[in-house]
């Protein structure tokens, strides 16, 4: 099986990504987010390891790849987890990519990849997606139990966007968890740096479903109201009904606007609302 592989998103249909590659040198992610969907398609999720002679593979993969591709690190395993520390992958990637002409899009929770900021001012284009979902430390610690906390990530973001583009996952919005947030978060991205800001709202699996529960009881009768009575099943999850969906997409949009920032929202259904590709791509060109 190769390790660069066209990006496919399981199929969603609600996907307007535009073509680009998927490469992850680790199975499985450790930060234990309570709404993580990738549990739910990947098995031992939970347990990190990394893929069989990666960087072998990757060197002969690597020549077959178009000019000018993009290629994302890592759609569903975060490249910046604490493995990562101690095998250093992902770094070797990013020296493997600086003898091509690739365009690459990091994702990550972790501000870990700050330890790589030597050889990313290097990357002739790169840009890199920070995962934050909340401000609250408390709350963080709850739904991403082991990844980087909200500082963390607010340093790396400000750290990074001195010299490369960044763009902010503010996702998912969980309501009615975080979506008081939005006003505040949103300006302390743009004061952080940030060019673009991406958005999604929380969708339901059996196995994340269960876990949030676990960990928000109080929430049980709201959720179970919005998603399974009043919710819409698409594309193997279940979804906040559309006119809420819609109303917390388009709050996001406002502000991000209003701060002159690009935005997208991601597998929504209302891609009429993006000023910008929907994963960031658009700060590559």
């Amino acid at each position: 099986m190769s390790l660069i592989t066209p990006f496919d998103p399981w199929k969603n249909s609600l996907c307007t990504c535009p073509f680009k590659y998927s490469l992850s040198a680790y199975t499985g992610c450790v930060h234990g987010c309570l709404y993580c969907y990738a549990s739910s398609y990947i098995r031992n999720f939970s347990l990190a390891r990394a893929k069989k002679d990666f960087l072998a593979r990757l060197k002969r993969e690597i020549k077959k790849i178009p000019q000018n591709s993009i290629i994302t690190l890592a759609s569903s395993s975060d490249p910046y987890q604490p493995l990562e520390k101690k095998l250093r992958l992902t770094r070797e990637s990013l020296k493997i990519f600086e003898n091509y002409k690739l365009r690459i899009n990091i994702v990550t929770k972790s501000s870990l990849i700050l330890e790589d900021s030597d050889i990313l001012r290097n990357l002739e284009r790169v840009t890199v997606s920070i995962s934050l979902t909340t401000l609250d430390e408390k709350l963080a610690k709850k739904l991403e139990p082991y990844a980087s906390s909200p500082n963390q990530k607010l340093r790396a973001i400000e750290e990074l966007s001195k010299y490369i583009p960044v763009i902010v996952r503010f996702d998912p919005l969980i309501y009615e968890l975080n979506t008081s947030e939005i006003p505040k978060i949103v300006k302390i991205i743009k004061s952080a740096g940030a060019k673009q800001i991406i958005t999604s709202t929380y969708k339901i699996k059996p196995d994340n479903f269960k876990r949030m529960l676990k960990i928000f009881p109080e929430y049980k009768n709201l959720w179970e109201k919005l998603y399974l009575a009043e919710g819409e099943k698409r594309n193997g999850y279940v979804y906040l009904p559309e006119y809420l969906r819609k109303k917390l997409i388009s709050l996001v949009r406002l502000i991000v606007l209003g701060e002159n920032l690009k935005f997208s929202c991601c597998r929504e259904g209302f891609a009429n609302l993006n000023t910008a590709n929907c994963d960031g791509s658009s700060l590559l060109d």
